[in-house]
């Protein structure tokens, strides 16, 4: 948790200094497209399983699909850490994870952009382990009658972009069961609070 919040940190310092000295490329009422860099936390759980705290870190691209009205399609490619944790145990879910966003933009102030989102997320999950130390356990989150891979899902919640630093706060609830096994189902989902720069 340490060093998730030395690089939250140094994200809101190194933006902050880039707005400070240049206010990009990126236009929100002129250019057709932007590309973006997001850092942040979520927290995550899967049904049964908890939740715990993780981290989020990615790039984005979007595009402006409208002359007249400022809709975007947003997409990108980022790792995110999810899974659970309850009584003892910690399920660990590292996804890369692959969304496609309808986003618009509100004009609210000055340079200042409020930007509802909503759309569905693919992810794969790369990495995972079941730990236990009371227990002595420490398995493979995908072994037999655990986990599956793939998984996707919708994403909901809402940006401000500002000079070209981005903030935006969300939920995501997967729709797809990702349970091995034909007795239960499990679904995962996260809250998130992401930082970033476009340009």
């Amino acid at each position: 948790m340490k060093k998730v919040m030395t690089m939250l940190v140094a994200l809101v310092a190194s933006t902050t200094m880039f707005a400070q000295t240049s206010s990009g490329s990126f236009q929100f009422d002129e250019s057709r497209m932007y590309f973006g860099a997001r850092l942040g936390l979520s927290m995550a759980g899967v049904t049964h399983a908890g939740s715990k705290a993780g981290l989020t870190l990615g790039g984005v691209v979007g595009l402006r699909v409208s002359d007249t009205v400022p809709v975007f399609l947003e997409s990108g490619l980022s790792y995110t850490q999810r899974g659970g944790k309850e009584d003892g145990t910690t399920l660990g879910l590292n996804y890369l994870e692959l969304p496609v966003l309808i986003k618009y933009g509100i004009p609210v102030a000055n340079d200042v952009h409020v930007m509802p989102l909503i759309g569905p997320y693919f992810s794969y999950a790369i990495s995972g382990r079941m730990k236990n130390k009371d227990a002595g356990m420490d398995i493979s989150s995908f072994r037999d009658g655990l986990y599956k891979h793939p998984d996707m899902g919708i994403k909901v919640g809402c940006g401000a972009e500002f000079n070209n630093l981005y903030l935006e706060l969300a939920y995501k609830f997967g729709i797809a069961n990702i349970a091995d096994n034909n007795l239960e189902s499990a679904h995962g989902h996260a809250f998130t609070l992401e930082f970033g720069v476009n340009f």
